[in-house]
């Protein structure tokens, strides 16, 4: 025992065992299933058959020679019940692969699921696979379950288009369940994204964890490392939104005694007298209380009519400031000139201007001459 475990650490320890054997080389492919490696064919005839809504039956006759021809090629059967709605799949005896009845079931199934047949037939490809989840009985609330359900699909289809190219594989959501179909990796994936997304989680953040993931697959030395480091880490949010009840009651505190035994209206009556009184008595007593209730509340809408009457209080009044006298105007002084241009006719010369102008004219008639 202790020799076996010393092998396995020293293999663990050597540098071949941890880059080549625990790594799977690029582009390396499994070899197809021949007629060459299960010659003899199957013993036993094995088939299945599901359930397909009335709404698939046009699409389904219409695509059926098709399914029957690529079913074909691997030696399956395939029919089609239209009277009970039902799709078979059946092994015959030249069938040599016994995986290729599984592969056949799940594209029956598929198709069920409004799958179209160009994307269905995919999963009789060896690097195919499938996956159908149900997502209809996780969350209770109809309504709920819709607006989670759109989320996942995004503004017209922008969300499923984006996990679509981040995971390789086709997914169709369809009533109470979502179909994907590509390779394995991409399809643990998707079933991920999808029932978080029912557990009120919102698809972008897988989202952006799956596109750093896609960006750290590219480097060749992170591929051995832990990428928890890269992968960002969002913090759940768990807020109560119940509505607190407007009337909160409060727990009195314990007491071993009994309460004491609340009085009768008898008890109330011979305490305060009235008991003793006569009908007629009490009669008046009722009436006069009813008539003081009437009284203040006629008095309390008499002050409501009144405040309509009450005027408003008016702003103060503000007296216009006084003029100072550094800007008073020199009435005298405007209306000298006034006079002036009255007397001053519009482009004429003044009396004074006149004379020096005759001045000047007897001046160059003498120096002509």
């Amino acid at each position: 025992m202790n020799d076996g475990k010393r092998r396995a650490q020293a293999l663990s320890n050597h540098p071949y065992y941890e880059s080549e054997l625990l790594t799977v080389p690029d582009g390396w492919k499994e070899p197809a299933f021949s007629k060459e490696d299960n010659p003899r064919g199957l013993l036993e005839e094995s088939s299945f058959a599901t359930l397909f809504p009335k709404y698939r039956e046009a699409y389904l006759k219409e695509c059926w020679p098709l399914v029957q021809k690529a079913l074909n090629e691997h030696h399956v059967n395939a029919t089609l019940d239209l009277i009970e709605g039902s799709m078979t799949v059946c092994t015959t005896k030249k069938t040599f692969d016994p995986y290729i009845i599984i592969r056949a079931r799940d594209l029956i199934k598929l198709l069920a699921r409004s799958v179209s047949f160009e994307q269905a037939v995919r999963i009789l490809q060896d690097d195919v696979a499938c996956d159908i989840i149900k997502i209809g009985s996780l969350v209770r609330n109809k309504e709920r379950f819709v607006k989670r359900r759109q989320r996942l699909i995004g503004p017209k289809g922008s969300t499923l288009k984006a996990l679509e190219l981040l995971t390789n594989c086709y997914i169709m959501v369809q009533g109470n369940t979502v179909s994907a179909i590509g390779p394995f990796s991409g399809l643990k994936e998707v079933r991920k994204v999808v029932l978080d997304t029912m557990k009120n989680i919102h698809p972008i953040y897988n989202i952006k964890t799956l596109m750093i993931k896609r960006e750290l697959a590219k480097d060749s030395e992170l591929r051995s490392q832990s990428w928890e480091r890269f992968l960002p880490q969002f913090k759940h949010k768990n807020v109560n939104k119940r509505k607190e009840p407007k009337k909160k009651t409060v727990k009195k505190e314990y007491t071993p005694f009994p309460p004491p035994q609340p009085e009768s209206q008898t008890d109330k009556e011979l305490a305060s007298g009235e008991y003793f009184l006569k009908a007629s008595q009490k009669k008046r007593q009722k009436m006069e209380a009813i008539k003081a209730k009437q009284a203040e509340v006629l008095s309390k809408r008499q002050e409501e009519r009144k405040k309509a009457f009450i005027p408003p209080k008016e702003k103060p009044v503000v007296k216009p400031r006084e003029a100072s006298t550094e800007t008073k105007v020199d009435v005298a002084a405007i209306k000298e000139k006034i006079k002036k241009a009255k007397n001053k006719k519009l482009g004429a010369l003044t009396a004074e201007e006149v004379k020096l102008k005759m001045e000047v004219d007897e001046k160059k008639k003498k120096k002509k001459k």
